[in-house]
């Protein structure tokens, strides 16, 4: 038998990306493509469905053939996706009827508030675990069925169906054979009762959304069906779904009670394993299924920073200080400090714990004398003064103090930035070897489930640390400064947007 591989399809916000690992989870092959970012009005954000799909397959080709492989090579297809972005389509033609309407939308938030003057938020958060917010996917659904000529109709026709982006890979991937969901992508909608595990009438109805649009929810490592289009020659078992920050959670191997990780992408994700008993969080943040695997459920607490690697991209493409991402490091570098500028990116509203929708950007303690690399420096120590909120808002709530924090994603690569995470958190932080951790998660699912790697206790044993960076006692006074600045900041900004 030829050699075999796990394909890892990672869908994100910005790119669509496929990596193909072997046994040992070394990375043969990767590939990547950008794709359109669409914004039809302020706070509005859409993607291209046709696009994504299109880019996810152009990159799954080239990421094989790159590799000199083709589908008998595959072992199993493992998806992981940016969550809450939704696609509704015909079923029969299996054309969107609108854009994507992508996490960051916030055109639903005057509806959310309404919802909430009416008093439902408690009722959303105690079946969903999620807070009542435009980010997550059934107002957009809705939006969509009121807003798309002919579309609430459709609906209750049994004529258009719905999905997270991994439901409209599948159904792609499938040529329609599959409508299916897993429970990580289910948790994140609003409309799935994290208790029953399952689609809750109440919801559906509040939300005005037909159950029949709804895909069909698996566990997060089962065999799904088989791909039949024509990017392999064979057919090739789709067996892994979890959306991008469960995948790093269980890439990150946080499989043990009180394990954290954050993830540095467009924005930032802390999620925390809590077991198998959902808790309720008192500090605003999300309550959502970490993975189901063998029937066995595992919760997680989350933390949503929207802007972190984007803060470094709207340095490059609007500020136009930096010519490429990676040079953030060294322009914050040109300075020992940040000349007391405090930048609160909150360009997507506030999140986690505060959850402000309506919170704008920020730069405060600007002078003559401030310069490219103050603003540079401000915006890394931002980036980590965001995850400090979290955190402390995870150990309030877990009642578990947080000892070490596994990071992964593209701005780990920054030293200067998680060194002034580990300063900022005063606790050490943990780069692995392998930093493409949600495409690895995607990966250990779905080659679980097909037998490539025997059980967990086989995966475990391959997590490596890449570098650990500790507090600095001689940035103490330094870090407490930033800190105060910040609260402030912060305080200040959300008396502006009430005001």
């Amino acid at each position: 038998m030829e050699q075999q591989y796990i394909l890892a399809m990672d869908q994100g916000t910005t790119s669509s990306r496929a990596i193909i690992f072997d046994k040992d989870r070394n990375i043969v092959s990767i590939a990547q493509k950008e794709f359109t970012q669409i914004f039809p009005q302020p706070g509005w954000v859409e993607h291209d469905p046709h696009e994504i799909w299109s880019t996810q397959a152009g990159v799954t080709a080239e990421a094989t053939t790159k590799a000199g492989l083709n589908g008998k090579n595959i072992a199993a297809i493992g998806i992981t996706n940016q969550r809450e972005t939704v696609v509704v389509w015909d079923k029969e033609t299996g054309k969107p009827i609108y854009n994507a309407i992508v996490w960051q939308d916030k055109r639903t938030a005057d509806y959310c508030d309404e919802l909430r003057r009416s008093g439902k938020h408690e009722m959303i958060q105690e079946k969903t675990g999620l807070i009542l917010d435009p980010y997550f996917s059934a107002t957009k659904i809705k939006w969509i069925l009121d807003n798309v000529e002919g579309a609430r109709e459709k609906a209750q026709n049994g004529e258009l169906i719905c999905g997270t982006i991994d439901t409209w890979l599948v159904w792609n991937l499938t040529r329609g054979d599959a409508h299916i969901t897993d429970v990580t992508n289910a948790s994140r909608t609003l409309l799935f009762n994290i208790h029953s595990m399952e689609w809750d009438k109440e919801l559906l109805e509040l939300f005005d959304i037909p159950a029949a649009m709804l895909p069909e929810v698996k566990e997060s490592s089962e065999i799904y069906g088989e791909s039949r289009t024509t990017i392999f020659a064979h057919k090739v078992k789709i067996a892994g779904i979890a959306g991008d920050q469960q995948a790093a959670l269980f890439g990150q191997q946080c499989i043990e009670k009180g394990m954290v990780k954050n993830t540095y992408g467009t924005g930032c994700f802390m999620l925390m394993n809590i077991g198998d008993k959902p808790i309720r969080s008192k500090n605003n943040l999300l309550t959502t299924v970490a993975w189901k695997i063998n029937g066995k459920t595992e919760y997680a607490l989350e933390g949503s920073i929207f802007i972190g690697g984007a803060l470094v991209q709207w340095l490059r493409d609007n500020l136009n200080i930096i010519y490429k991402s990676a040079d953030v490091e060294q322009l914050a570098l040109t300075e020992k400090d940040n000349g007391g500028v405090t930048f609160i990116p909150t360009f997507a509203g506030l999140g986690a714990p505060y959850w402000n929708a309506r919170a704008q950007g920020t730069l405060f303690g600007l002078t003559r004398a401030t310069t490219n690399g103050h603003i540079a420096r401000a915006s890394l120590e931002a980036i980590s003064l965001q995850t400090r909120d979290v955190l402390q808002a995870m150990e309030a709530d877990s009642g578990i103090p947080i000892k070490e924090l596994r990071v992964d994603g593209g701005a780990t690569a920054n030293n200067l930035l998680m060194q002034i995470q580990a300063n900022v958190l005063n606790s050490k932080v943990v780069r692995p070897k392998i930093t493409e951790t949600t495409a690895l998660g995607a990966a250990y699912l779905a080659g679980l489930a097909v037998g490539f790697w025997k059980n967990e206790d086989e995966i475990s044993k391959f997590w490596a640390q890449d570098r650990i960076f500790e507090p600095e006692a001689e940035q103490e006074e330094q870090t407490k400064k930033i800190i105060k600045l910040w609260a402030k900041g912060v305080k200040a900004l959300q008396y502006w947007t009430e005001n």
